[in-house]
């Protein structure tokens, strides 16, 4: 049988996703990218393999994807990361219209039509507000984990204003807030409050209705999936690893040709 590769080299980590010939994920893993984007690349995708149990000849099709793709000699060809997440969020959920994707760097929201088609989107790309390295420097600033941040954001009895997402900003009123005391529960929950503030405005000018998915490390949170799920009015569906939903969808690019 021939097996098909999706490698998605991220700001933080790069992700790869093994499917064989009936689209099905066999071997996958989450390296964190570091330095050197092409090492990352090597490492997750010997992992991938590893659990896959197969040779790497076995290969037939590599498609590389997110910023880091230029850096993947090996790769048959690239896709980019909003082709990715569409395709393999159609594949994963065929009845959604709208995938949110909240990565390390950047923020995304893209309007998903027939066989996983593009048909809109919006991004910020131009800075950390609103993205996956925001919460991580806010949570060292609070000294927690990201891990803990969601169900931290989730037992917060109120909610403390952040006013910005701009992470020099924010992190000077959190430094305020800790200085007066306010419970560290409710300061993240309005950590999570600005950044889906932040991406709800991006959403509401692509969005056109229908079910909603969530990609990227940050639907790991439950805390942010809690508010995007109060302002759409309905459960998000996110896949239980959504960190590797775009190498599933060049994966799938790999496989389709």
């Amino acid at each position: 049988m021939d097996y098909y590769a999706g490698i998605d080299v991220g700001s933080l980590t790069t992700d790869v996703v093994i499917i064989d010939a009936n689209e099905k994920i066999v071997g996958c893993s989450v390296v964190p990218t570091e330095a050197n984007s092409t090492q990352a690349a090597e490492e997750a995708l010997s992992q991938a393999l590893r659990q896959a149990g197969i040779d790497r000849n076995r290969i037939k099709c590599t498609v590389g994807t997110g910023y880091g793709r230029i850096s993947l000699p090996f790769a048959d060809k690239g896709v980019t990361e909003i082709s990715c997440h569409a395709m393999g969020s159609h594949r994963l959920f065929p009845e959604i219209s709208t995938v949110i994707d909240i990565g390390g760097q950047d923020s995304k929201v893209i309007r998903v039509g027939k066989n996983g088609k593009v048909l809109d989107f919006a991004m910020n790309d131009k800075c950390a507000a609103g993205t996956g390295r925001f919460l991580e420097v806010m949570a060292s600033k609070l000294g927690v984990s990201l891990d803990e941040m969601g169900n931290l954001s989730l037992m917060a009895k109120g909610m403390a204003g952040i006013s910005s997402v701009c992470t020099v900003f924010a992190e000077s009123e959190v430094v305020s807030l800790v200085a007066k005391n306010h419970p560290k529960d409710e300061i993240i929950k309005g950590l999570h409050c600005a950044i889906v503030n932040r991406v709800w405005s991006m959403f509401m000018s692509v969005a056109a209705g229908g079910k909603v998915t969530m990609t990227g490390g940050v639907a790991k949170n439950r805390g942010v999936v809690a508010l995007f799920e109060e302002k759409a009015g309905s459960p998000i569906l996110i896949h239980e690893d959504p960190q590797i939903v775009g190498a599933f969808g060049a994966a799938l690019f790999a496989k389709r040709g």
